[in-house]
């Protein structure tokens, strides 16, 4: 029984045997202002069988089918809708017409059609949420990426509604909005938006080109909505895009829908992108904030061409889609004229790098290429390895092959093939067609394997500080338990940076003629006859511009030089390498947590880029929680909130600094007089010169108050008075969950783990309050409950929301081998599907490196 999967060799089979021509959507969602339940949907859609008397089928998610119409002939659809299918009998002709009559169900799981009601106005705001498998919760669908059709909706919809769609949005006529066609596309970028939201709109106009632009979002959010910003970075896009792939958009408008309760960053539907709106901001955001609403405005922006323009055949090559939006929204904003964020990859090295290192040293670790043999596995697989991981190699593939030499064949690749279905040879033929390279050794390598490279200096010098041999050493470490594939050694295209302290400045420096040599690294050792002769610098850095996918180590004495000198570089890129290489060895237990905070403690005053200073205040943190000795952990906790509560003070008022640092302390305020000073700046008997203790402010301290038993549900209902939004709601049911009592603990896990009536953005606050490393004796007896309901719960919930429980309730703060015994256990006795193991062990492994990290810091302690 396929239930809602769907095997790609059952999509090839379908994709050799039909060619869809159209479709044609009929929605009555007359009555979405109401209590939602279900709407009528009717779909008729036109396709060519290359087999006359062949059989197929078309998926549909439905609570009914009324009718079921081939080529005129009705079908019970009693007999023939089953398992989210229709069937269709062995009776296609050349050319077929199916029309579809269904009773389609609203969500309330960010999943299909999504319907939200507005505390604010009271007002119902509905959109859809396709990708992977979820047109077909909407209208009988193709659901496969390669089955391309033209889609035309009429909707219906209650008076004095907005509805958009890929296509220009028309004139109503009695309520009832007819689009035209959109061009050919895949059924899971198609998308509907409705309700009386609010609109901004402008145009992009360049050498004759005119495309209309709009931006919405509910009124409620109206006021803080920055337009003119949001259309600076999209212009930026657009101008920088159409010159480096050499194609003009390829849709007739262009709008942003920031949306409620979704479930991922955007989601880049032809023309109609959809955004979470949490990215319009009703508080002070640092600048970091900004540089990622931005990256994602970018990244959904480059999909129209490199996923809506040009399709991936299937889902293995999702990697590539949403790799190359996410090499093409750091490049644009790296380089293109006049952008805010011309440090973008230090912000790509230290976030995006860091996820992927990540993922890619976790059991489910698997090739970029992966191997998806049906929808189960492509659902699990956004992760750090299609997104970052590939991403970086892409940067690898652009060093490698030449900047100019990769757009040329980005060029030939969407001339070629537009409209049109792709795989990965496609791409990479047009790139050896420009680059002369041949890139199947590095495809290899680099996409049909799974793991990362540790890159290592060995450097000798003579007695007076003269490199006499130098030479890079490349380790591939033996793959986690579990893992798919094997480790391999891989080319590399790197720099090295040579280092040292300027007097005049005090500044770490690379000499612009002679501090950068780059170079390809293969093999286990690759020497490097240019450094031999030289001075040996203050700090030699492998990977110098970031230019490759690998973990690097610093020598011992760059090492010493930098955990004193770390702040001192003049570059951020370079200072946020050995920052995400401390972090690493922080992880991997070769850098103990003390000496990884005295590290950031000793550098951070002096660390310029808000971005990585917000990461180091995560990373410290989980470090101190997770990774130290559990004896120490309460002196770690102490002196680490000490430093917090100053840099607080000392920070320019009104600085993004300032913020960030306000949001530190209070991630682990805890003493009498810390929790004082919180309260006190809440009701205004206290103050701090500059900071505004604004709405998201407030309640990043009521959520600590109440954490530690501090706020009751009388305060937290007096917060939430103040702020009675979607926003508000959220932060409120996270603060009740987050109270340290037993009642409160429970009557949160009843509301997840018991009962499925939460929307997916509640949910995810409640799990997200649940779940305190201070709380860890009172969270104990929810091991065994967790493991008791886990299977039931995927079985019975939608993936999104399955997920986040599976997830997010995981017991990860009980770092113990009780824990590790416990999931071991139940993963031999509940006989889990593929996803839901791969999740569990995933978890698992977090908390058997967190045992790891704890032993490297005890073991600290006693030297």
């Amino acid at each position: 029984m396929p239930g809602t999967n769907l095997t790609r060799e059952e999509a090839q089979q379908r994709a050799k045997l039909l060619t869809v021509d159209s479709y044609e959507i009929d929605l009555d969602l007359s009555g979405a202002q109401g209590e939602g339940g279900t709407y009528r949907s009717v779909t008729t859609v036109r396709f060519d069988s290359a087999e006359t008397g062949a059989e197929s089928f078309i998926d549909l998610v439905a609570p009914a089918v009324h009718e079921v119409t081939l080529n005129g002939d009705s079908l019970d659809p009693a007999e023939v809708f089953k398992d989210s299918r229709i069937a269709l009998p062995g009776i296609l002709e050349g050319r077929n017409i199916l029309r579809v009559v269904a009773d389609c169900a609203y969500t309330n799981t960010g999943e299909g059609l999504h319907r939200f009601v507005d505390p604010v106005d009271q007002q119902a705001y509905l959109y859809t949420q396709f990708e992977v498998p979820d047109a077909r919760r909407v209208f009988a669908s193709f659901e496969q990426p390669d089955l391309k059709a033209t889609f035309q909706f009429t909707v219906k919809a209650p008076t004095g509604w907005t509805v958009i769609s890929n296509s220009p949005t028309p004139e109503p006529k009695d309520d009832i909005w007819v689009f035209e066609p959109t061009p050919r596309i895949s059924t899971y970028i198609t998308a509907l938006i409705l309700g009386p939201y609010h609109s901004v709109h402008s145009v992009y106009e360049k050498d004759g080109q005119s495309v209309p632009l709009g931006i919405y979002c509910r009124p409620s959010l109206a006021e803080f909505l920055d337009s003119d910003a949001i259309f600076e970075v999209t212009r930026q896009g657009f101008e920088w895009f159409q010159e480096k792939f050499d194609y003009a958009y390829p849709f007739k408008k262009y709008d942003q829908l920031f949306v409620p309760e979704f479930n991922a960053g955007a989601m880049e539907n032809a023309g109609a992108v959809t955004i979470r709106d949490q990215y319009v901001f009703r508080s002070k955001v640092t600048d970091a904030a900004y540089e990622v609403r931005a990256a994602t405005i970018l990244h959904e922006l480059a999909h129209m061409w490199f996923g809506d323009l040009v399709t991936m055949e299937w889902w293995n090559d999702l990697w590539l889609n949403e790799s190359f939006a996410t090499y093409a929204e750091a490049a644009c904003q790296a380089y293109a004229p006049q952008s805010r964020w011309p440090h973008s990859w230090t912000t790509f090295a230290n976030s995006m790098k860091t996820w992927a290192y990540r993922q890619d040293q976790l059991p489910s670790t698997h090739p970029i290429m992966a191997e998806i043999n049906d929808l189960d596995d492509v659902l699990v697989n956004f992760d750090g390895i299609t997104y970052a991981k590939g991403a970086s190699v892409l940067k690898q593939l652009v060093a490698y092959v030449g900047e100019d030499e990769f757009f040329q064949g980005v060029q030939a690749y969407f001339k070629r093939h537009a409209f049109g279905n792709t795989r990965l040879s496609d791409l990479l033929g047009a790139l050896e067609e420009t680059s002369g390279r041949d890139l199947k050794t590095w495809s290899k390598a680099w996409l049909e394997t799974a793991g990362i490279n540790v890159l290592r200096p060995e450097i000798e010098t003579d007695a007076d500080g003269v490199i006499t041999a130098f030479a890079i050493r490349q380790e591939a470490p033996a793959l986690p338990a579990g893992a798919k594939g094997e480790s391999t050694l891989r080319p590399h295209r790197i720099a090295v940076g040579l280092y040292d302290l300027d007097d005049s400045s005090g500044k770490l420096l690379r000499d612009d003629e002679n501090g950068r040599i780059e170079l390809d690294v293969d093999g286990e050792l690759t020497a490097v006859p240019e450094l031999v002769g030289r001075r040996r610098p203050a700090v030699i850095l492998l990977n110098d511009d970031d230019l490759s996918y690998a973990k690097v180590r610093l020598d011992e004495q760059s090492l010493a030089f930098v955990t004193e000198h770390l702040g001192d570089f003049e570059a951020s890129l370079p200072r946020a390498l050995c920052w995400a290489s401390a972090w690493d060895m922080t992880r991997d237990a070769e850098l103990a947590t003390r000496d990884y905070l005295s590290l950031v403690l000793s550098g951070i005053g002096k660390e310029s880029d808000i971005g990585v200073v917000q990461s180091l205040h995560r990373q410290v943190k989980l470090a101190i929680e997770l990774y130290a000795d559990p004896t120490a952990r309460e002196a770690l906790l102490t002196r680490w909130t000490d430093a917090t509560l100053a840099h607080l003070k000392s920070a320019a008022g009104g600085s993004d600094h300032q913020l960030a640092w306000a949001r530190a302390f209070a991630a682990t305020a805890r003493t009498p007089e810390q929790l004082d000073l919180l309260e006190g700046l809440l009701d205004g008997r206290e103050t701090i010169e500059g900071l505004a203790v604004d709405t998201e402010l407030r309640w990043a301290f009521v959520q600590q108050l109440a954490a530690v038993g501090r706020f009751d549900e009388a305060e937290i209902a007096g917060e939430y008075e103040r702020d009675r939004t979607a926003a508000g709601e959220r932060h409120a049911a996270s603060a009740r969950s987050a109270r340290p009592t037993e009642e409160a603990k429970s009557e949160a896990w009843a509301s997840v783990v018991e009962s499925d009536k939460l929307p997916n953005a509640v949910q995810e606050a409640v799990i997200g309050g649940f779940v305190q490393t201070g709380q860890r004796e009172l969270l104990a007896p929810y091991t065994d409950k967790y493991f008791a309901a886990v299977k039931d719960v995927w079985d019975s919930r939608s993936h999104e929301m399955a997920q986040q429980i599976v997830v997010g309730l995981y017991p990860s703060v009980q770092v113990s081998e009780e824990t590790l015994r416990k999931t071991d256990e139940w993963l031999a006795s509940a006989e889990p599907g593929p996803a839901l193991r791969r999740l569990i062990s995933e978890s698992r492994a977090g908390v058997e490196r967190a045992l790891r990290a704890q032993a490297a810091d005890a073991a600290a302690t006693s030297r």
